[in-house]
């Protein structure tokens, strides 16, 4: 593609009516391939092929996730602050625990450090007709992760990416004795074309995506709950994430302001029968005595 060529595609793309179409669970699963074995099952083998990075740079994008438990589940969060250099409440809480500078609030610290990872866009050759998807693995420090498997592949077998003459992968991943998922082996198949199907080619080559379409930020209300080490649920009357446990706080204290009020209100009403009873009563003595100094 030339310079003009991409100077009017961006501004084809930049003046498209780009009203935003929510994707589905279910597509947006599409776009993801991974090595975790599913449930109940002990073994597996998969075959990706890597695509080859744009204008010869590497395809694999390094980028950063926390690890945390939200809900009873790990999740991993998208950094702001060491992929885009932007706000991020976890890494605020991460340098407050750090410069208070005591044993428990190092270790504490650790909780809140954004990992390394890897990002590779693919196919998936069992589910061709998915389309590009996308590959993210952590960066071990030990040696022994997939980064790690996949290198020697590259330094015997040259560039097993190239669209012509590249290679598939074939990944063996099995349980180790934690029941954790662990890819034990990565090998080449042999050399083969990306594809002959010139629509695929051009639909996977042409393919725009990026991580950050896929793996996307979590807002910043979203952040600043879990910083706080509380469990985020979508309020739809506010239109924002809110805290689960302040939300359950504050509904409490409303219906204890709501039990507090009707009882002053019954105290209250009360005490009007009561004032009314006795005006009554007193009412009535003073007919009865008025009666007695009547001469009939």
């Amino acid at each position: 593609m030339s310079s003009l060529d991409a100077i009017l595609s961006q501004y084809e793309k930049n003046t498209q009516n780009t009203k935003s179409t929510k994707i589905s669970n279910e597509d947006r699963l599409k776009k993801y391939f991974t090595e975790k074995l599913q449930k109940g099952v002990k073994n597996a083998t998969r075959r990706f092929r890597i695509l080859p990075g744009k204008d010869g740079t590497s395809p694999f994008t390094e980028a950063y996730f926390y690890e945390r438990l939200v809900n009873g589940k790990y999740e991993k969060i998208y950094c702001n602050h060491l992929n885009d250099g932007e706000y991020c409440p976890l890494n605020e809480a991460k340098e407050a625990l750090l410069m208070e500078g005591s044993k428990k609030a190092k270790q504490m610290a650790s909780e809140y450090t954004a990992r390394k990872y890897y990002v590779v866009k693919g196919i998936d050759r069992d589910n061709e007709d998915h389309g590009v998807k996308f590959w993210r693995f952590k960066h071990k420090y030990t040696g022994d992760g997939v980064m790690d498997k996949l290198m020697p592949l590259f330094k015997l077998k040259g560039d097993i990416t190239d669209a012509r003459e590249g290679r598939d992968i074939i990944i063996t991943t099995n349980r180790n004795e934690k029941g954790w998922s662990i890819v034990t082996s990565i090998m080449c198949d042999d050399v083969s074309m990306l594809t002959e199907d010139s629509t695929k080619a051009n639909e996977w080559f042409n393919n725009e995506e990026t991580y950050k379409d896929v793996y996307s930020k979590k807002s910043k209300e979203y952040l600043e709950i879990v910083a706080k080490n509380m469990t985020p649920i979508w309020d739809s009357e506010q239109s924002k994430y809110v805290a689960e446990e302040e939300k359950e706080e504050n509904e409490t204290a409303s219906l204890e302001e709501e039990i507090t009020f009707m009882r002053e209100e019954s105290k209250i009403t009360t005490s009007n029968n009561v004032i009314t009873t006795n005006s009554d009563e007193v009412e009535t003595t003073s007919l009865e005595d008025d009666g007695d100094d009547l001469p009939f």
